[in-house]
């Protein structure tokens, strides 16, 4: 093999079905902008797809987040615990109402945010007499979900509302116990989803936030639309945003999620096929998996033995040079956000278990147009980027 070949990307767009039919008629009705019966489509689909009551499409994964920070009263003074290791745009809306971040540290099994820590904070406030934080975002990392269960249990006891950031992990959900069935993102009180480029669907950019809550849902749709009251005149009630999502980019969604069973599939073709290979290299260690968890392999995350990492700190560079070598576009997991500039002064529980999944887990190619050749081209370079 050779750099030669034709790239191979980390996770590229799978367009088709009724996606070119759907964006015709957008343009033959000349409904393209977010008045459009698209848009209405697609929220309905999207909400019974995931298993919510109500859906209300947002123009991306952060501005749902953004409206669900707002649709709960998160303010100035607020804290919301959230984990370290998400992308940053996992907690930015958090400081766009004013509110405070507090970084938990990820837990090894999954790589989502530590349930224990997010359970003894809340029990310790409580004991305490301390504040409890406003919110908990709950991040479904890489298309793993998190475990929820007892995090939920005690939020509830302490009320403590429950955000589900699903923006990479549609698809996923939980196969045994007492959310066995039921998807990420609709079990909190909000959830959402995003439709960027390079997600599981997509709708170019676009997201989603779903509730089984009506009056979130009326509240979220109104602050989407600029807030503004019906009628003529243009007035309106409070500090809204344009974030509703266009009818063009409704129409390429609802085209995506009929296809989101085949999408879905190739994504657990593409996971099998790296945990054969894995298995035979000792070096390695296969994608997070919990029993208990039916992820999308959104990302496939692979990881370094902790005694490579020990013998050579810079293996994953190493390894993702390798890779790049031979036109394997791969990537380090997110930079724990304690560590970046932006946010490296906040408030932060736990230790390092997340710097220590930083040190070794890369995302490998994962699209769900993947071929056997492609796999096995990425097999390969990682047969040759074995340690001597």
């Amino acid at each position: 093999m050779s750099s030669s070949e034709p790239r191979i990307p980390l996770a590229e767009p799978l367009i088709g079905g009724n996606a070119e039919a759907y964006l015709l008629e957008c343009l033959r009705t000349n409904f393209v902008s977010s008045v459009g019966p698209f848009v209405t489509r697609f929220e309905e689909a999207f909400a019974a797809a995931v298993g919510s009551r109500f859906a209300v499409a947002c123009s991306s994964g952060t501005a749902a987040i953004h409206l669900a920070m707002r649709v709960l009263e998160v303010g100035p003074g607020d804290e919301v615990l959230v984990p370290s290791m998400t992308f940053v745009a996992s907690v930015n809306p958090i400081a766009y109402v004013g509110a405070t971040p507090v970084l938990v540290d990820s837990e090894d099994a999954t790589y989502n945010m530590d349930p224990g820590l997010v359970v003894g904070e809340l029990e310790r406030r409580a004991r305490l007499g301390i504040r409890q934080p406003k919110a908990i975002e709950l991040v479904h990392l890489l298309g793993h979900p998190a475990d929820l269960g007892a995090v939920l249990e005690t939020a509830e006891r302490h009320g403590v509302a429950v955000i589900e950031d699903a923006s990479e992990a549609l698809g996923a959900g939980y196969a045994i116990g007492t959310w066995a069935g039921r998807h990420v993102g609709s079990i909190g009180r909000v959830g959402c989803f995003s439709f960027n480029g390079n997600k599981l669907i997509t709708t170019g950019g676009g997201g989603m936030l779903v509730t089984d809550d009506e009056a979130i849902a009326r509240r979220a749709r109104h602050l989407s639309t600029q807030a503004r009251l019906p009628g003529a005149a243009y007035d309106h009630d409070d500090m809204g945003y344009n974030y509703r999502l266009t009818n063009v980019a409704a129409a390429m969604g609802l085209a995506q999620l009929e296809e989101l069973p085949s999408l879905l599939g190739a994504r657990v073709v593409n996971a099998a096929a790296y945990d054969g290979a894995l298995g035979s290299m000792p070096w390695l260690r296969p994608a997070p998996r919990a029993q208990w968890a039916a992820p999308s392999f959104w990302l496939y995350t692979a990881a370094l033995a902790d005694d490579l990492v020990e013998r050579e700190p810079d293996a994953r560079r190493r390894v993702l040079e390798v890779l790049g070598g031979h036109a394997i576009e791969a990537r380090p997991v997110w930079t724990p956000l304690h560590r970046t500039r932006l946010w490296s002064a906040a408030p932060r529980l736990g230790g390092n278990v997340a710097e220590r999944i930083f040190a070794k887990a890369f995302s490998l190619p994962s699209s769900s147009s993947l071929s056997d050749l492609q796999r096995a081209r990425v097999i390969a370079a990682l047969r040759e980027a074995a340690p001597a």
